[in-house]
């Protein structure tokens, strides 16, 4: 099966935390629909509860893109980062969850590299690192590859977060 086939045929829940990120949100999202033309994704954006307007952008973005590719699952107050990726995990439609921050520290740019990276290796788990040989805030030169419990971990590029295989349990 093709590359480009076999990216259609999958979906990714990409899940990005805010707080207080009424000024990125409309760029991360923006850029998220630029590199993944194509693609059959959804973001799901967690925020709690930040008093600057980040749930009213949301809701802008969500007019201009789709309620069902914008999902907006707030939160009353601020719980915190990991609870915030887990709220996000429940919502998950796709059978691959990307974890991104909002603040573009994780670049959308590397998403095209993370899920070719994905299809090339069968991983499990995609995620870039600046702690691997050739890793770093510049490109995507460095690529490991690692297994473990019988699953397969492979490291794209730096300051990306993770892309995890949603569909199967090891």
């Amino acid at each position: 099966m093709d590359e480009q086939h076999q990216k259609q045929k999958n979906k990714y829940s990409i899940i990005v935390p805010t707080y207080n990120e009424r000024l990125n949100i409309s760029l991360i999202l923006y850029l998220i629909f630029k590199h993944l033309q194509g693609v059959d994704f959804e973001v799901i954006v967690v925020d709690d509860g930040s008093p600057d307007g980040t749930q009213d952008v949301v809701k802008q973005l969500q007019q201009v893109y789709g309620e069902d590719r914008i999902l907006l699952r707030a939160r009353p107050r601020k719980m915190g980062l990991g609870t915030a990726y887990i709220h996000g995990m429940k919502h998950a439609s796709g059978n691959f969850v990307v974890i991104m921050d909002a603040d573009l520290s994780h670049h959308p740019k590397y998403l095209p590299g993370f899920l070719r990276k994905q299809l090339e290796t069968g991983a499990d788990i995609v995620t870039g690192t600046r702690y691997v040989k050739g890793g770093g805030v510049h490109g995507m030169e460095s690529y490991a590859q690692t297994n473990k419990q019988g699953g397969k971990c492979s490291c794209a590029n730096p300051f990306m977060a993770w892309c995890l295989r949603f569909d199967r349990v090891f």
